[in-house]
């Protein structure tokens, strides 16, 4: 596949196989397509925004069904995601409530160094491909490269099982912050990072290493926005009867991009403006996310809206 010459967002990461076994149905476990940053870019893809995706998948039966997903919701793959020995997997346990826990068969080694387009007007990343080598530095690089030309969005989405002793998960996950001009984060993955510091004074912190937005996503109770300007701004939860939470943030982050895009906030030229965000721009933004995010939760799996599913 050519490499993009147009302006497009870039995801950066993981894009593997979720086996999802719900609560009251263990003996029928169902597949789907997954993987945040992969999930990232195809709530993108379904809303028409311009987008490809820098991953690492096997040329195998899971690494096809990858690439059918993916194409088929509007995603491009670039050229040097499928050297992977085999596609990774996670095994999704569902609760009572529909939330999940993950056990991971990963293999994350993109070639180095990844390449960044200089028409990738926003890039995005986070989650196990941030967190694990030999790769995690190469996810780091590129977002030092491609921020000469990119605004930066970030979502540490946090992986306990992966990750191990949440100080020093911090401290990686903070190196990433300090590139970002867009940090989203939910509210249980601070708590497990932070050690259930305040979620204002956390946010605030992690301002000051350089992001202008900072939103923590808050479940049931909504989500709340800080930014560099020192608004705070909150959002109740919607009405919404939830069928499972796989894939939740990742669409969330996905609503993010897709409002800064419209707004034409895109690109490294637009980092000052984004600085100065309003709270009525800031509000669009998190409307457009809960929105896209109410319908995920509302059906199986990591499945994000199309474009005409949504208001």
């Amino acid at each position: 596949m050519a490499r993009p010459s147009t302006p497009h967002v870039l995801a950066i990461g993981e894009a593997l196989i979720d086996i999802v076994i719900a609560h009251d149905q263990p003996e029928c476990p169902y597949e789907i397509p997954g993987g945040s940053p992969a999930n990232v870019a195809v709530t993108l893809g379904r809303l028409g925004r311009p987008v490809a995706l820098a991953t690492w998948i096997g040329l195998d039966e899971l690494g096809r069904l990858i690439e059918f997903h993916l194409t088929d919701s509007g995603v491009r793959l670039t050229e040097d995601s499928r050297g992977a020995s085999h596609t990774s997997t996670a095994l999704a346990r569902l609760d009572e409530t529909g939330a999940a826990s993950y056990t991971f068969d990963l293999e994350w080694a993109p070639t180095a160094p990844i390449d960044v387009p200089d028409s990738a007007r926003i890039l995005v990343a986070g989650s196990i491909s941030a967190s694990i080598e030999p790769g995690a530095d190469a996810v780091l690089d590129a977002l030092a490269r491609g921020r000469d030309h990119a605004l930066v969005c970030f979502d540490p989405n946090a992986r306990p099982s992966i990750m191990g002793d949440p100080t020093d998960a911090l401290a990686s996950v903070e190196r990433f912050i300090a590139l970002s001009d867009v940090v989203k984060v939910s509210d249980e993955d601070l708590a497990w990072l932070t050690g259930d510091c305040d979620i204002d004074e956390v946010a605030r912190r992690w301002l000051d290493l350089g992001p202008s937005i900072v939103i923590v996503t808050r479940g049931k109770h909504g989500c709340v926005a800080f930014t560099s300007g020192g608004l705070r701004v909150a959002k109740s939860a919607g009405d919404v009867d939830v069928v499972d939470t796989v894939g939740a943030g990742d669409s969330f982050m996905g609503g993010v991009i897709d409002a800064l895009w419209g707004m034409g906030l895109r690109g490294a030229t637009a980092r000052e403006e984004l600085k100065d965000i309003g709270e009525d721009r800031l509000r669009v933004i998190l409307d457009r996310a809960s929105a896209v995010s109410d319908v995920t939760v509302s059906r199986k799996g990591a499945n994000p809206p199309w474009a005409h599913e949504l208001p």
